[in-house]
């Protein structure tokens, strides 16, 4: 079994795929902080993700940032996004990776945060 937290279920942090979770717990206790900041439950489409099934889903292949264990997608719209991204900017020491998708339907939308700490790569872009 893999880590979980008072409002995220191992269930939820697990590769969709392959079911194991390699989520890292510096991640989660910045994921629940910002849970309690916002006040409301955060719906996740993904979280840790195999090697090989990032390769399916990702651009980034089988070493992406959800490969880590260090990233998350939150989906959101609207109002929320703009509430989940100015908490994630203001955690800017925490969050170092952010990537907005609002284009299209409303529940296809998400936020993706990481905490992966390299200059490699921007800071904020957009899907």
């Amino acid at each position: 079994m893999g880590i979980s937290s008072k409002n995220f279920s191992d269930k939820e942090l697990s590769c969709s795929h392959c079911g194991e979770n390699k989520f890292d717990q510096k991640t989660l206790d910045a994921l629940q902080e910002l849970r309690e900041a916002i006040g409301k439950p955060l719906s996740l489409s993904s979280a840790y993700r195999c090697p090989a099934y990032n390769n399916t889903v990702s651009g980034s292949g089988q070493d992406g940032p959800h490969t880590t264990g260090c990233a998350v997608d939150i989906l959101c719209s609207g109002k929320t996004a703009h509430e989940i991204l100015s908490l994630a900017m203001i955690r800017s020491s925490i969050w170092k990776g952010i990537g907005v998708s609002q284009r299209g339907k409303h529940d296809s939308r998400f936020l993706h945060l990481d905490t992966i700490d390299t200059d490699l790569r921007p800071w904020v872009w957009s899907y």
